[in-house]
């Protein structure tokens, strides 16, 4: 697997990840199901998304981020995993590099997500989010105004946007290894590779940059 920051080079792809996310919505029947081309590609060239190759160089995965509120908030939206490949843990791969990038670009906001998915919050908790109200989530119109090809819009609606069938969750741990002078960030950074990734023929190469890390400190 290849998970990485996507770019302007990957526009070619926003055609087939919008037909994935409507057939997603439609065997959940429930969701988002509609995503623009353009809007997928914009990220792209923002470079505020990730993607996700197979062994082969086929397209396996994508997520993006979103911002509101002029930074203040930012969301990990859109994480979709080829059907074959649901079972293989590259959704959890593509959640961890998405997370890292929001944290990376945008050090000073938090990050929200509402999501109906089991999976998707248990890998939300596991990074550090904790469960809230609406209240606490971006009020930004743009945002909620993206829940209208949901299903459940009028439910959300007719609560006044305090509460739906979604889950809000948030990470406001604006003091983590992220926001640590490069010399830490890079010592934690390596020490969270460890602890997310299995033991194989890269543990090695850590132990090697951790070494040369410390010498130079």
């Amino acid at each position: 697997m290849h998970v990485r920051t996507a770019t302007a080079k990957d526009v070619q792809f926003s055609h087939l990840l919008c037909e994935w996310y409507e057939e997603s919505a439609k065997q959940r029947k429930t969701g988002i199901a509609k995503r623009d081309p353009l809007y997928i590609e914009k990220k792209m060239k923002e470079e505020n998304a990730v993607i996700a190759f197979d062994e082969k160089g086929e397209l396996a995965g994508f997520s993006y981020i979103e911002t509101y509120e002029d930074e203040k908030f930012v969301v990990n939206s859109g994480l979709i995993v080829r059907p074959n490949m649901r079972t293989s843990g590259l959704g959890r791969e593509i959640k961890h590099a998405i997370f890292r990038l929001s944290r990376i670009k945008f050090p000073n906001s938090k990050i929200f997500s509402i999501t109906t998915s089991l999976p998707v919050m248990k890998m939300n908790y596991n990074l550090g989010y904790k469960p809230v109200t609406f209240s606490e989530l971006t009020q930004s119109d743009q945002f909620w105004k993206g829940c209208q090809g949901c299903k459940n819009y009028d439910i959300l609606m007719e609560n006044e946007r305090k509460m739906c069938l979604c889950t809000g969750l948030v990470y406001d741990n604006l003091s983590d290894q992220f926001s640590q002078p490069k010399e830490n960030r890079i010592q934690l950074e390596l020490q969270s590779l460890r602890e997310v990734q299995p033991m194989n023929k890269y543990s090695s190469l850590l132990n090697f940059f951790t070494k040369k890390i410390q010498k130079k400190g």
